[in-house]
Parts: C-alpha cells; sequence; structure tokens
C-alpha cells in the first residue's frame, strides 16, 4: 500500500532532525486534511502529533486521520516540551520558508533541545508537494472548470462601456456562486493601455471598442487553486495588435508541444521567449514563463531564466507568455498543465484564439 504524504515525510525527517515542526497555514493543511487558522503538526519518524487549541479540536479529532495523537492545545511549548522529553528528541527542524523570527525565538527557548533552521526540512516539504497526486489534479481541474465557465459567461458580458471594476466583480460574484470556495487571487481585469501592466489593479476605466480586455484569475476547490488568462478583444483590433497576439499565442502553444519532465526551468521558458525575441519583441516579455501551482498560486517549480533547477514529472506549471508595449497594450495567454515524462496534458479547456466581441 502506497504511503499517504504525511508518512513520505516521516520517512524522510530522520536524515533531518528527530522531528520537524509545521505551523503555517497551508503545509498544515496539506498534511492534515484539515482547514484551520492555527495548530502545530509534530513530525517524527514513526509518528505524528497534531495540537491544535479549543476552537479545532472537535472538528480536529474527527477529520485529522493520518496522526496517532491529537490533543487540545494548552501551553503550547511546555506541551512540546514534555512530548520531546518523553521520545528524546535532541533535535527539531522548523520550515525555514514560513517560521517567523519570533517563532523560532520561542522555540530556541522553549523547546530544550536543538532547533535546526537550515533549508533541509522546509526542502523536503516542497519536494514531496511538488509532485501532485491525481486527487490533487482532479481538485485543480474541477478549479479550472469553474473559471473556464466563469470565461464563457464573461464573453456576455464583456462591452463597450462596462468598468473593468465591473468586469472584476461580475466574473468573482460568478465564480465564487458557481463553486468556488474562493478566489485564486485578485482577478486581474484590465482594458486598453492598462493591458500592458501585467499584473495591473482593476480601475474605474471604461472599455472602448478597438481595445483588448485582459483577465488574469482562478477559482479554489478544496484548497486548491486554477489560474488562467485570456485576452479578447471589444470589436476589431488593429494590424500590429492581431500580429502581436498571434506572435503570443504561437510562444505558448510551442511551449506547451514541448514541455516535458527532465527540462530545467531555464530551457523550458527559453521555447517561448526564443520565439518573442525573434519576432522582435524581447524586452517587452520581462516575466518567466511560468509558475508551480497547487494549494498555493505560486509555487515550484518555475519556467524562468534563472532557474536551472529540473521541473518533475507530475509537477503542475503554467504557461504563460505575454507581449506588453507601454502606453499601447499587452497581451498574455494562459494555460496550466500537468508535466509527464515525455510531453503533458493541458488542463485549460478554453478558447485562445483571438476572440472579437
Amino acid at each position: 500500500m502506497s504511503m499517504n504524504k504525511l508518512e513520505i515525510l516521516q520517512s524522510r525527517i530522520s536524515g533531518i532532525a528527530d522531528c520537524g515542526i509545521i505551523t503555517d497555514d497551508v503545509n498544515r493543511r496539506y498534511f492534515t486534511g484539515m482547514k484551520s487558522s492555527a495548530g502545530t503538526l509534530l513530525v517524527f519518524p514513526d509518528s505524528s502529533v497534531f495540537i491544535i487549541d479549543f476552537r479545532y479540536i472537535e472538528k480536529a479529532k474527527k477529520t485529522v486521520k493520518n496522526c496517532e495523537v491529537v490533543l487540545e492545545q494548552g501551553g503550547l511549548y511546555k506541551q512540546i516540551k514534555d512530548i520531546f522529553a518523553a521520545r528524546n528528541v535532541e533535535t527539531a527542524a522548523i520550515d525555514s520558508q514560513s517560521c517567523t523570527v519570533a517563532q523560532l525565538n520561542m522555540y530556541s527557548k522553549g523547546l530544550g533541545c536543538e532547533v535546526r533552521c537550515d533549508d533541509k526540512f522546509a526542502k523536503a516539504v516542497r519536494e514531496i508537494r511538488i509532485v501532485k497526486t491525481p486527487d490533487e489534479i482532479e481538485k485543480m481541474i474541477c478549479a479550472q472548470r469553474i473559471a473556464e465557465k466563469g470565461f464563457e459567461h464573461m464573453l456576455d458580458f464583456i462591452k463597450a462601456g462596462r468598468t473593468e471594476k465591473e468586469v472584476q466583480l461580475e466574473l468573482d460574484y460568478y465564480m465564487l456562486s458557481h463553486g468556488a470556495e474562493a478566489l485564486s487571487f485578485d482577478t486581474i481585469a484590465l482594458s486598453g493601455k492598462n493591458t500592458s501592466l501585467p499584473h495591473g489593479v482593476p480601475s474605474d476605466k471604461k472599455i472602448e471598442n478597438g481595445e483588448f480586455v485582459l483577465m488574469d484569475y482562478g477559482a479554489v476547490v478544496d484548497g486548491y487553486h486554477s489560474d488562467m488568462t485570456r485576452t479578447v478583444c471589444v470589436g476589431k483590433p488593429d494590424e500590429e495588435m492581431e500580429k502581436v497576439y498571434n506572435i503570443v499565442l504561437k510562444a505558448q502553444q510551442e511551449a506547451i508541444s514541448k514541455l516535458r519532465a527532465g527540462m530545467t526551468g531555464f530551457e523550458f521558458d527559453k521555447i517561448a521567449r526564443d520565439i518573442i525575441a525573434g519576432a522582435g519583441y524581447g524586452e517587452n516579455f520581462g516575466h518567466s514563463l511560468g509558475h508551480g501551482v497547487g494549494m498555493e498560486i505560486h509555487e515550484d517549480p518555475v519556467g524562468s531564466p534563472r532557474r536551472k533547477d529540473i521541473i518533475p514529472e507530475n509537477s503542475v506549471i503554467t504557461i504563460e507568455p505575454g507581449i506588453y508595449i507601454e502606453d499601447r497594450f499587452g497581451i498574455r495567454i494562459e494555460d496550466f498543465a500537468v508535466v509527464k515524462a515525455d510531453s503533458c496534458e493541458n488542463m485549460t479547456l478554453a478558447p485562445k484564439n483571438l476572440i472579437c466581441l
């Protein structure tokens, strides 16, 4: 029988410390399956202990099935110190990417053992999280289908005279009223010159005929995110708008066709970047080609000119090239895909040919 996520982490602890301590919301939910705003997970080589306060203890005892012990919190540091004393714990590792300096100081003073704050435990956690299970992928697909239905809805809603904020609010309301537990991030809805801002903020600007409208957004289902971007035109685009759109589309399609496990983030990014640069717009593509998605909207792996690490099989990554021409327009097309041994499976079904409304 295959190990669950927490058992995999337990199997890696002995090479790092006698115990690993997890306190941040995302990793706690990932390894226990329970969403909460508090709680401490102690991970030992042969078992795990979950400590959580009165607000959540009843739910935790019913839902957290992969921890041998679930305790109600009462004097946290003494509780942990007593558990460590009973288990002869001499070293404890914290997640250096999420633990605060204040927490580190408290652990160092209160646990009666050596507290290790190097990156080994954080790396082990993220190596487990980067490889998605079929269940995780299914949740992201569910989230993506909600986002895609939102896109279909917006094609009827977007028109000249609507403001960017109206587009944002309509899209957000649609997703939240059609099954999303939350939004993946603050929805980006931009038009006209504002589309040249890769992460611009929706304003009261009204959409005009002949302008692009760019929407970058996603839905969350059971803790897992989706992420997509589509750029459409209200009315007829001019010749350069259409030309640049097709360059971005070609770059994206080429990157999707060549994405596979084992390539580096640099190699992946270069596929799209070379096409855009070859067309004369290299200076107008200033962000990375893609990032991992899961319980957080930005995870590993990353497709970037600065990343030489390998993209592993069954990781999930976005493919989102863009061209941004200051004070004129910007275009980004974004899908996300599951990386396979010699290809990828695109989870995004929404059309991406140039749509003119």
